[in-house]
């Protein structure tokens, strides 16, 4: 049986620790919305911050710039998460630029919605491939060398959507939903290598994809919200920030609802 490291008693009251100087995170998706908030996050704790794009990588290029101006290394990848081929090439670019990751997280990601009955095999296969096969690949390629290294981080980004449903998006639902399946099977894993593994749900955020949502059903959904309001990308990107921090060692396995309660867990 592994043994267990049990804190020094002096460390047992000590203050938390929320800095991330030394540590190298790589970000999928980082490059708008969400995936932009949370790579500015990390890098704005001390880390040095990679991210990846697809369709917006001149967006990438500026969010590089303000992390570099904030004193970190930073790089963006060109790849698509759904290519195994391109995932990689990806874990060879960010070895040669950035060196070890230390901190993952899995955010990028797609939607192909359509009522079940006229979803297409492609609709559900595209959705699959990049939101939850993609988690896979992209996780494969760096979470054994931080279990090797016996400290790392991995962050997956799940959806409210993959905890309760939601019309119209059968193939994103599944794929969050098994974001979150996978989180707690690798956190029971690689708990003993120092590896925590950890899920963040959000709820309906202020996101260029929330943009083409009608009026009406963005004011349905602020009225389903108790706290009566969208979220903002920066506040999932705390929730981040905080489990890729060395206070959050103790927490594995989590799902951290993000949502101003419009769902709330038993």
């Amino acid at each position: 049986m592994a043994t267990v490291v049990q804190p020094e008693a002096e460390s047992r009251s000590a203050v938390p620790e929320y800095r991330l100087e030394g540590k190298t995170a790589l970000v999928t998706g980082g490059s708008r919305g969400i995936g932009k908030a949370i790579a500015l996050a990390l890098a704005a704790r001390g880390a040095n911050v990679g991210l990846t794009c697809l369709t917006g990588c001149k967006f990438a290029e500026d969010v590089r710039g303000q992390i570099r101006d904030m004193g970190r290394r930073s790089e963006y990848f060109a790849h698509d998460v759904g290519d195994a081929g391109e995932v990689s090439k990806l874990s060879n670019e960010v070895g040669e630029l950035l060196g070890e990751v230390d901190i993952l997280v899995n955010n990028a990601g797609i939607a192909r919605d359509r009522s079940f009955k006229k979803m297409t095999q492609e609709m559900w296969d595209s959705v699959i491939a990049v939101d939850l096969t993609g988690v896979f690949a992209v996780t494969k390629q760096f979470i054994d060398g931080m279990a090797d290294r016996g400290w790392g981080r991995v962050i997956n980004i799940s959806s409210i959507v993959g905890e309760v449903g939601n019309f119209g998006q059968a193939n994103y639902s599944a794929a969050k939903a098994g974001v979150i399946g996978l989180t707690k099977t690798l956190a029971r894993e690689y708990a003993r290598k120092g590896v925590t593994v950890n899920a963040i749900a959000p709820g309906f955020i202020r996101t260029r994809m929330m943009q083409e949502i009608p009026e009406k059903s963005l004011e349905a959904v602020m009225n389903m919200t108790p706290v009566g309001r969208l979220g903002e990308p920066v506040e999932v990107a705390a929730g981040v920030a905080f489990l890729a921090s060395p206070a959050a060692s103790f927490i594995t396995g989590h799902v951290l609802d993000i949502n101003g309660g419009m769902a709330m867990g038993g």
